[in-house]
């Protein structure tokens, strides 16, 4: 398991835990360097999302002092031109993917192909789970769409809740 943290109050609680990998989610300009240097001393890899941070801009000169000054093991980026900076400085660069459908799903893995980052860090990571906490916290009918590519795609997301099934791929129409 990896551990994100998405609040600053959470690193001892990751500490604690027996993950041993850890993604940075928060943290700003005045914090930072001692969240990362906490989870370091306590054996935690740590990667950091550079695009969440606080108080830098989401530019290769920040990526190079994040870098060269705070010492993480690695950084998350939705941002290419921060992969591609990653990879001439030698850090271990992460490329988030947000897979919202079937263009997003192709043009991720374009974009993986040609920039080639270290991993890549996929969102959302299972949908029929994500289907039941929305039916479990609004009340609002949920419809399931992209990357549903086959009958046992549909037949999920109705098991899980959904009211319905989105798909652009015209031979799922006539399921």
């Amino acid at each position: 398991m990896i551990a994100a943290i998405r609040n600053i109050e959470d690193v001892d609680k990751v500490i604690k835990s027996p993950c041993e990998i850890c993604f940075l989610l928060s943290g700003d300009i005045f914090n930072l360097k001692g969240v990362i240097q906490k989870l370091k001393e306590s054996d935690k890899l740590v990667y950091v999302h550079v695009d969440l941070l606080e108080g830098f801009s989401k530019d290769t000169v920040a990526l190079r002092y994040i870098y060269e000054n705070m010492k993480p093991d690695g950084i998350i980026t939705t941002k290419t031109h921060l992969i591609k900076k990653a990879r001439t400085l030698g850090i271990f660069a992460i490329q988030r993917l947000f897979i919202l459908d079937t263009i997003s799903l192709e043009t991720g893995i374009k974009t993986a192909k040609s920039i080639q980052p270290d991993a890549i860090e996929i969102l959302p990571g299972i949908i029929p789970k994500i289907i039941k906490k929305l039916k479990k916290e609004i009340n609002i009918p949920v419809i399931a769409g992209g990357l549903i590519s086959d009958k046992e795609d549909i037949i999920e997301g109705l098991k899980a809740g959904a009211m319905g099934i989105s798909a652009s791929n015209e031979k799922l129409w006539y399921m």
